[in-house]
């Protein structure tokens, strides 16, 4: 995991590069704490580096999952994690696609990736999810357009489990420091809107079958 429990700060995961690189994890570690909105450092795998407490409140009733807890590894968390789409309005559209894009992107980039090529695996291991993958996916680009792809001031639904918020958006901001871009790392911020916006009720967390939830490919009739 990359933080500690009991809303104490962000633990960074180990890096190659010396004791002057973890103390300024260390330093940045208490800068994200001080962040008001869910706010997390990334890998090119969507490892989770770094995340402060509002990240960690956004997604405390997640159940359990083998692999794809949002402060393990965010992508797997948004395709795979059946409660997903519990705090991730518009799951399909507004995260799941977008983010499976950028996926794709980064297998281009990194195809030797062993962490990376294991979501690649999993993916196809599923009819449904891998024929969106392959098909669903670009079409559904062509349709949106490339910026539809992008995080960074991206404005997306958000089902928060504080009543205070509830049902509102959020602007992702991608704001990352050099001295995190020389580490291969991605800062992310869920900036929430201070006016709640109309979105889907939240959705009662059910098994699913892996991504039967992507309609972009219609499923197969029984």
């Amino acid at each position: 995991m990359a933080y500690q429990a009991g809303g104490q700060r962000s633990v960074p995961r180990p890096v190659p590069d010396g004791s002057e690189t973890q103390a300024y994890l260390q330093d940045y570690a208490g800068y994200l704490e001080a962040v008001p909105f869910p706010s997390v450092v990334l890998d090119h795998r969507w490892d989770v580096v770094l995340a402060n407490t509002a990240f960690r409140t956004l997604f405390r009733e997640m159940g359990p999952h083998p692999t794809a807890l949002p402060g393990d590894n965010f992508l797997r968390f948004v395709l795979f994690h059946p409660d997903a789409p519990s705090v991730l309005g518009d799951h399909e559209s507004s995260w799941c696609l977008p983010m499976m894009a950028r996926f794709s992107a980064a297998v281009e980039r990194y195809g030797h990736d062993h962490g990376l090529q294991a979501i690649r695996r999993e993916i196809a291991q599923d009819p449904l999810m891998e024929a969106a993958y392959r098909e669903g996916l670009p079409h559904w680009i062509r349709a949106v357009g490339e910026e539809a792809v992008e995080h960074d001031g991206a404005v997306r639904p958000l089902l928060h489990p504080d009543p205070r918020w509830g049902a509102t958006q959020c602007r992702i901001v991608a704001d990352t420091p050099r001295t995190l871009q020389d580490l291969g790392y991605t800062r992310l911020t869920m900036v929430l809107r201070e006016a709640p916006a109309p979105t889907p009720r939240r959705a009662r967390r059910r098994p699913r079958r892996s991504a039967a939830h992507l309609s972009v490919v219609p499923a197969p009739e029984v």
